[in-house]
């Protein structure tokens, strides 16, 4: 058990936010925090790291328990470059390389049986098991490996303060993965990542060997790495063993059986009262109804299931069918920042697709949306077409004016009992009204957002990361109105469960391209594989071609083709020298990590100076081999 919660509850002055909230953690365990906005799941992560006290109840950690915790938008200022701050992390295995060479070659000069050799055998019989245990060897592959995976390849040496604060949220995140803490808590992590780092990220996580508490709204993520969901709904806390989807179906089953167990106690109890009531002043039955009385007494009514809050109702409609070809794009050329983004990009939109969007961050797929909106000299729209957008920024709000008063000014003509309807519908409620749109939260601004949307009536929609704010039953809300919706969606999103639930086909922008998938998000990731897989083999036969190449090439004399007759034969001798070395390096340091070869120093001079041969040796065959080759 890592860290174990009894019973526990927290508020805010009178505002009860959680109560008789009980779970453990233990070693390995992977576990999904969800709940709607405001139910306190960042508050429970805090009173797990001990940033905040409980009320009542008690919360047990393991002792010396390493945590490691990345906050929404928790990212950090340095100096440092990319790289070299993530050196630190590992530096005592750097170090313990070092010092183990360090001590091999002291020890090398040690006279035996004297108390120098014993203490310094002594250390490298520890520094052997750290370095074997945290696979130090490897500490510079392990750093380049997660800064490849999260999207850093060609950023190791740019320094953190000049990043954005995606870009710093992101290298926090990897950094957490370096020093692979006990228990990693991660809130909201996709929120920064594009879709090929959230594969890349989903695929480390599940060789992770520490524990794992995550807060998502990505509910791909939870279904492929979380084994239990713990969910906070209404100030209780409740687990389902299983992904998200098992949860979904688990969850149902219980409101369902909860609901007929205190509707049926309701019906016994009311048939018990009509009994007492009709019998209680009748001599020959009121020995029967005082029974019932006492069954009355007896009757334990259960607590009335709790029935969360509808979500969102949202719905999309427009009057004015437009023609088949909604939008024709030809030869696009677009740059921002002074950076080219799409040259040449090709692109057809008819009437009814749901197409998504797809593409690294930084790729200029919000640029494209705001092309499309904006209008563009080489984006051809089609007859009777009303467009309207999404913008995840809110760029298109007034922040000073009120919600009430930022729909109504777009709609005059309404009365007041009509916007707040609509915005009511929207899930923005009597209390939202006089709030101003800047103090809005990002669930609040996007539910607005969509409620203009809608109120636009446009037969093409252009949504710009939709699901950015909303929890879970909203996202699930605007997935149902969205697949109801038979007008044109052209939409940008991280969600892969909302692309896999809408598009019907995929527009990846990818080198400065617009390249078109038909086909729904699963045979678009089938594509992307085989693609992967093909340029692999296409490499692996170029390098083959080119390397037979060189070899027809150079048979033009007697000379040379002796000269690749002995080259050929290097060649092979080194790489049976290299496999025999490495053979033998391994056998000795298994043999070092030997508690009774450790206690023979006669035994580990010898060995430590054989290591210190074949490494030299080794080195040279790699340096001739790769100039060979």
């Amino acid at each position: 058990m890592l860290i174990s919660f009894e019973n526990v509850a927290f508020g805010y002055g009178e505002n009860l936010i959680f109560s008789n909230v009980s779970f453990s953690i233990n070693e390995g365990e992977r576990a999904g925090l969800i709940g709607a906005n405001g139910e306190g799941k960042t508050t429970l992560l805090r009173l797990a790291l001990d940033e905040l006290s409980p009320d009542s109840g008690e919360i047990m950690r393991k002792n010396g328990i390493r945590i490691g915790y990345l906050a929404q938008n928790g990212g950090y200022s340095s100096g440092n470059t990319v790289y070299d701050e993530m050196k630190e992390v590992l530096k005592e295995d750097f170090s313990a390389v070092e010092r183990l060479a360090e001590l091999s070659l002291k020890l090398a000069a040690a006279k035996e049986g004297s108390r120098d050799y014993s203490v310094i055998s002594a250390k490298i019989e520890s520094l052997n098991k750290f370095i074997s245990a945290r696979n130090s060897y490897n500490a510079d592959v392990t750093i380049k490996t997660v800064l490849n995976g999260m999207g850093f390849k060609d950023c190791y040496w740019q320094v953190i303060d000049t990043m954005s604060g995606g870009e710093k949220t992101r290298l926090k995140l990897a950094r957490l993965l370096l020093e692979s803490p006990d228990l990693l808590i991660l809130d909201e992590p996709t929120n920064h990542l594009d879709i090929s780092t959230l594969f890349w990220l989903e695929d480390y996580l599940q060789t992770f060997r520490g524990a794992l508490v995550v807060v998502s709204h990505d509910r791909y993520f939870l279904d492929r790495i979380c084994g239990r969901i713990l969910e906070l709904e209404n100030g209780k806390l409740n687990t389902f063993t299983g992904n998200y989807s098992k949860y979904k179906v688990l969850k149902e089953e219980q409101t369902t059986r909860l609901l007929k167990e205190y509707e049926a106690c309701i019906e016994e109890r009311a048939k018990l009262q009509d009994f007492v009531d009709r019998n209680i002043v009748r001599a020959t039955t009121a020995k029967s109804a005082q029974s019932r009385v006492k069954q009355l007494e007896r009757l334990t009514m259960p607590e009335k299931p709790y029935v969360p809050p509808k979500p969102p109702a949202f719905r999309f409609v427009y009057s004015q069918q437009p023609y088949e070809n909604v939008l024709t794009i030809k030869n696009l050329e677009l740059r921002a920042g002074g950076k080219e983004l799409i040259n040449g990009g090709e692109m057809t939109v008819r009437r009814g697709d749901k197409i998504a969007v797809v593409g690294e961050n930084g790729t200029g797929k919000t640029t494209l949306l705001k092309a499309i909106f904006g209008g563009n000299p080489q984006i051809e729209r089609g007859r009777n077409v009303k467009i309207a957008l999404f913008d995840q920024e809110g760029l298109n709000l007034n922040p000073e004016n009120t919600v009430l008063a930022e729909l109504w000014e777009r709609h005059v003509g309404a009365s007041q009992t009509e916007i707040r309807a609509m915005l009511a519908r929207s899930g923005l409620f009597g209390e939202d009204m006089p709030k101003k749109v800047g103090s809005l939260s990002g669930g609040e601004r996007a539910k607005l957002a969509l409620c203009i949307l809608q109120s636009e009536n446009a037969n093409f929609l252009l949504l710009d990361e939709p699901t950015n704010h909303l929890d879970l039953p909203a996202r699930e809300s605007l997935e149902k109105a969205l697949k109801e919706f038979d007008g044109t969606l052209v939409f940008v999103s991280h969600d892969r469960y909302f692309i896999a639930a809408l598009a019907d086909k995929i527009v990846e922008l990818e080198n400065g391209k617009l390249n078109t998938y038909a086909g729904n998000y699963e045979n678009f990731n089938k594509t992307k594989a085989a693609q992967r897989e093909s340029l692999r083999r296409e490499e692996e036969r170029a390098r083959y071609d080119g390397y037979e190449a060189k070899k027809i090439e150079g048979y033009r004399s007697k000379k040379e083709r002796a000269e690749e007759a002995r080259k050929k034969e290097r060649i092979k001798f080194i790489e049976a020298e290299i496999s025999r070395l490495e053979g033998e390096e391994a056998q000795i340091n298994s043999e070092l990590a030997d508690p009774a070869v450790i206690s023979d120093y006669k035994k580990v001079q010898m060995l430590s100076d054989k290591l210190y041969r074949i490494k030299n040796e080794l080195e040279d065959l790699y340096s001739e081999y790769a100039d060979m080759i």
